[in-house]
């Protein structure tokens, strides 16, 4: 057996930790060893951002990285969006919007665009569109997406 390396490291909020093979990828450790399967395995080569959370608070590929790359970081995985059973401000706009249909790209989805509206609060639809242009979705046509974005920004500012 492979020796096993210390992986920890802050997500969600909470300090978590773990062995894993040194090749182990990020998305994998989340689903299989943190129990975070809200994180989801696409493509595995970094091309369609299901796997995407926040590390540090920017958007990154979980498939692209070891976790022993992780160690000591703070991420953001879907699970750690809504707080207390509240849905964060994105995921409301996501459901009044229509931002979703089959699912499997909501959860980077949602993290992308958080990465943008933590960058740029007043983006046009332009910059939105180009913004999420990194998460492949191949069942709404993105037009529900960017209404929600844009609702979303919307009540991040006020809400700030």
């Amino acid at each position: 057996m492979a020796d096993l390396a210390p992986v920890r490291l802050i997500v969600n909020g909470q300090a978590r930790e773990g062995r894993c093979e040194t090749r182990k990828l990020l998305v994998d450790f989340l689903r299989e060893d943190l129990g975070l399967t809200g994180t989801h395995v696409g493509c595995e080569h970094g091309l369609c951002g299901a796997c995407t959370v926040l590390v540090n608070g920017e958007a990154a590929r979980s498939c692209l990285m070891l976790a022993v790359q992780a160690d000591g970081v703070e991420l953001l995985t879907i699970e750690g969006l809504s707080t207390d059973g509240t849905l964060h401000p994105l995921q409301e706009a996501f459901h009044e919007h229509h931002g979703l249909q089959c699912g499997f790209c909501t959860p980077g989805m949602l993290l992308t665009a958080l990465d943008l509206l933590q960058t740029n609060p007043r983006p046009t639809e332009a910059e939105i569109r180009q913004g999420l242009s990194a998460v492949l979705c191949r069942c709404t046509g993105y037009q529900g997406i960017v209404k929600a974005v844009e609702a979303a920004a919307i009540r991040l500012r006020s809400s700030t």
